[in-house]
This record gives structure tokens, C-alpha cells and sequence, in this order.
């Protein structure tokens, strides 16, 4: 690991607090957090990525605009209600939500960002929320980041976060966490989850705006489980500067050691992720190589890593690369299926557009691993394009038939007829 691995979370960098309840969201009987809150002590520099679905829910919404407008010092999510497609009661209930804890916080509004994560279209139950904002306050602690990351987990099996210390030289060590929730609905395009990155180095604004543009872009840009893009995508960063270390200056060497340690700690989230896909049983690398353009080379990986053919196959332990190459073909890449090489592993599957000759009891050996690599070489270039997949399980399927259950519980609140 290139990095110092430290314990805590979205806590372990200095002056960060955080927080976490059970608000029964969506079950009130659940003992289950729910609903948390990361604060810093002192203001931050704030950079955010968000969805780029057309259909927005009011948490993104409101988080986009104060944004936009302050720097954010705070964040509340809750699991189990995603407030999305809820029209003008979402937007009032998610600044209700952030009202909850700025008030008590002795902050603004603007200085606030909400997410969640759940159920679409449903009403948020405030009765169950609203109550807890002081309560959340109150509970501040910098040993909590771990019950953050467990109170965004919606279908994940296990919470997810990592903190490391990078060395930025001259002896100035600063500390980046993060935490992470997904497990379904996951395609690239942002990031189809919910990530907060918190850091107490010196950053401004413009620079860890940057940083944070290109890790999302190598990490969950690059992550594919059902091809599903959420309505609640967010990815937010704090930085507090309570380090003491001097401020990192756009371009600087310092700025590129502290990009690259922001971007290993969401790629190595992005990969847990897909590790704990909704039922999945595989974790697959696909790599392009040889192709003309560097956006070649991700049409071609991302037609792969999001065939429902090629992932069934990979579930099945069948090492079919005329799957592959048939979505290589329908890409729209530039490519010459004369040049089209395929690899399981080191293995030859398909050499210019031809079978090869591994014998098939090896491919399949390959297929059957738990973790493996599919390489494309289109051998028209220099271009190259990573991004990680899994199989798509029958489980997948029996688990995603239906979430109306959760109505039941919204029409005894009164929230839907």
C-alpha cells in the first residue's frame, strides 16, 4: 500500500466530528442508523460532484445550491428515502433536514449539504427525522466515522471507508478519509452512490475542485454493476486545513501528491463497491489497449463492463469472448475485427477476430476465480481504458423484483393514500 492506512474514517483527519442514529426512516421499529452527520470544527473548502441524471432529487438539488453559494462545513444524510420525485415537499423537507442540525450548529443554512439515499419517490417520514437533528449535534464525536458509514448503507452489505496520512514533503503530513455507500444502481457516469472525502489539508477551492474532478473520474467513472444511474449521485469533499500544514497551490508539487492520494483512496472505494454489488459473485477488471483514441478505448470498455450477456456469462463460468466481441463491435469504437485480440487474464480467447487455441478447461479456470481480467487489444493505437465490472446473478434479479413493500409502511404514516 503507498499509502499509511489510519483508522476513523471521514474522522481521522483532524477537527472533524461526526455522528449517527436510528430514525427509523424506514421501518420505525428498526434499531438500524440511519441518520448521520459530519461536521468540521472549524469552516472548510467544499468541492462536489453530482448526478448527471436529468431527474434530480431535492437532497442534490439543495446541496448543488448551497454549494454553489457557501462553503460546506457540514453534512446530513439518511438511508432508506431517497426524497426523489417528490416535488416541492422534497426540496421544503430537505431544507427542513438541514435546518434540523444548522440551528443547533450556530451555522448557516448554506453552510450544509444533504444527501440520501433509499426508496424513489416516496415522502420523507420528518416526524421520524426532525427530532433527532439535536440530538445528532449532541452526539458529535471524532471517533464516529465508522457509524457514518454504516448509517448511509442502503442494500451494501458492509460499510466501506478508508484514511490514509499523505507525506506532502518538508515533513507536512495531512490525513484524507472517506466513506462510501452503493450497491446497486451502478453505472458510470459521475459516481452512482454516495461519497463523503474529508481532509485536513489546506486546499482552495479551485484546486481541490480539480482534485476531486479527477479522482471521481478514475474511480466510480470507472465502476459498472447493473448500468442503472441514479437520481441521487453525490460526491462531496471538505477540506479544513487543521493540519497546520501550508496551503497546497494549484499545480504545485505538493497538489499533485495530494491528488494522487485522494484519487487511490476513491479508486480503492470504487472497487469496494463493486465487491459488494447487489448479488454479484465476480469482481472483473476489463482493460482496452491499442485503440485509436482514448474515447474509443472507453466505448469499448464501457460496452463490455455493462453487457447483460457478457456479465450472465462471466456468472455462468463461461469464458464466451464472442460476447465480448460483439459488444467491442457494437461500440461505435473505431476497430477492424481482423486486429481484435482477447485475453482471459494472459490467457488467448480470441486472437484477430479468430478463436485461439487455449484449450477451453483453462479459460474456464480463469472464469471461475472470483476476481479476474478480460483484456482487449484492438491493435489500432496507443489508447488505453480500464473500468470494473462484475456477473450479473440470477440472485441480481430475484432481489431487485420488487421494493413496493416499503409503501405499506409510508401509507400507515399518512405520507401516500
Amino acid at each position: 500500500m503507498p499509502y499509511e492506512k489510519v483508522p476513523g474514517g471521514v474522522c481521522a483527519p483532524q477537527g472533524f466530528l461526526a455522528s449517527a442514529v436510528a430514525a427509523g426512516i424506514k421501518t420505525p421499529e428498526s434499531e438500524r442508523l440511519d441518520l448521520a452527520l459530519i461536521f468540521s470544527e472549524t469552516p472548510c473548502v467544499s468541492a462536489g460532484t453530482f448526478t448527471t441524471n436529468r431527474v434530480k432529487a431535492a437532497p442534490v438539488r439543495v446541496s448543488q445550491a448551497n454549494l454553489r453559494n457557501n462553503e460546506i462545513r457540514a453534512i446530513i444524510a439518511n438511508a432508506g428515502n431517497a426524497n426523489a420525485c417528490t416535488g416541492i415537499t422534497g426540496l421544503e423537507d430537505a431544507r427542513a433536514m438541514v435546518d434540523s442540525v444548522a440551528k443547533p450548529l450556530g451555522i448557516r443554512r448554506r453552510e450544509v449539504g444533504i444527501c440520501s439515499t433509499g426508496v424513489i419517490g416516496l415522502p420523507l417520514p420528518m416526524k421520524r427525522i426532525l427530532p433527532h437533528g439535536e440530538t445528532l449535534v449532541q452526539g458529535l464525536k471524532s471517533k464516529n466515522g465508522t457509524k457514518v458509514a454504516k448509517a448511509i448503507m442502503t442494500s451494501d452489505t458492509r460499510h466501506k471507508q478508508l484514511a490514509v496520512k499523505v507525506d506532502l514533503g518538508g515533513g507536512e503530513v495531512v490525513t484524507i478519509g472517506a466513506c462510501v455507500k452503493g450497491a446497486g444502481m451502478i453505472c458510470p457516469s459521475m459516481a452512482t452512490m454516495l461519497c463523503f472525502l474529508t481532509t485536513d489539508a489546506d486546499v482552495p477551492r479551485p484546486c481541490l475542485e480539480k482534485v476531486l474532478l479527477e479522482a471521481v473520474e478514475g474511480s466510480f467513472n470507472r465502476i459498472t454493476i447493473d448500468g442503472d444511474m441514479s437520481t441521487n449521485d453525490t460526491v462531496l469533499a471538505l477540506a479544513n486545513g487543521a493540519s497546520g500544514a501550508q496551503c497546497i497551490q494549484r499545480g504545485s508539487k505538493k497538489a499533485r501528491s495530494f491528488g494522487d492520494a485522494v484519487a487511490y483512496v476513491l479508486k480503492q472505494l470504487a472497487k469496494e463497491v463493486v465487491r459488494d454489488g447487489e448479488r454479484v459473485t465476480k469482481f472483473v477488471t476489463v482493460q482496452v489497449k491499442g485503440a485509436r483514441t482514448y474515447l474509443d478505448a472507453k466505448k469499448v470498455a464501457e460496452a463490455v463492463a455493462k453487457s447483460q450477456l457478457v456479465k450472465s456469462s462471466w456468472n455462468g463460468n463461461d469464458p464466451n469472448w464472442g460476447r465480448i466481441i460483439h459488444a467491442v463491435g457494437y461500440s461505435r469504437a473505431r476497430i477492424r475485427e481482423e486486429l481484435v485480440d482477447i485475453f482471459y487474464e494472459n490467457l488467448p480467447a480470441c486472437i484477430g477476430g479468430l478463436v485461439a487455441t487455449t484449450p477451453l478447461e483453462k479459460l474456464q479456470a480463469v472464469v471461475k476465480r472470483a476476481k479476474f481480467t478480460v483484456t482487449i487489444d484492438l491493435n489500432l493505437g496507443n489508447s488505453d481504458y480500464e473500468i470494473y465490472s462484475s456477473d450479473l446473478s440470477p440472485e441480481y434479479v430475484d432481489f431487485n423484483r420488487s421494493e413496493y413493500a416499503y409503501w405499506n409502511q409510508a401509507r400507515k404514516d399518512g405520507l401516500v393514500e
